[in-house]
């Protein structure tokens, strides 16, 4: 397992996480797209895991209700994907959602990646719905976990 820092940076600080949206995700998007989907949002957390300098992989999400924060996306660079750094992320953004109040930790996840979907179970995540996304023309499932004394534990 890789050992990533997980820094959190300003939410008005893209330059970063655009590039590693793009060099994860299609089609890609402008750094506005990503702002656009921010704003108004409430308590908005951005992290970035590096491995020494290298930036590779990042986490943004939200508040969903006063008792709920949101993952909206998570990515890990190909090349660093099943080294941890994904659990690494969640873990972060879930301490920092215990510690900011919130109950739970929920995201959303396309039906079709299916080692995502193995991963979230396998992280203790419970399937709490399913919804059709029209953008992604798929089924995306809805995962959550109430968040323990200590974050992340349950």
């Amino acid at each position: 397992m890789a050992d990533a820092t997980i820094d959190r940076i300003n939410p008005t600080d893209l330059d970063t996480i655009t590039h590693l949206y793009n060099s994860i995700f299609r089609p890609e998007r402008s750094q506005d797209w990503i702002e656009r989907h921010l704003q108004s949002r409430r308590n908005v957390l951005v992290q970035v895991a590096r491995i020494g300098n290298d930036a590779v992989g990042f986490y943004i999400g939200m508040e969903l209700r006063p008792t709920t924060h949101q993952g909206w996306i998570v990515g890990v660079v190909p090349e660093m994907r099943r080294a941890g750094i994904g659990t690494q992320l969640l873990v972060a953004a879930a301490d920092w959602a215990k510690t900011e109040g919130y109950r739970s930790i929920r995201f959303e996840v396309p039906n079709t990646v299916r080692s995502v979907l193995q991963f979230s179970i396998a992280e203790g995540y419970d399937i709490t719905g399913v919804r059709y996304d029209h953008d992604l023309a798929t089924n995306l499932v809805i995962f959550e976990r109430v968040l323990g004394e200590n974050g992340y534990e349950g």
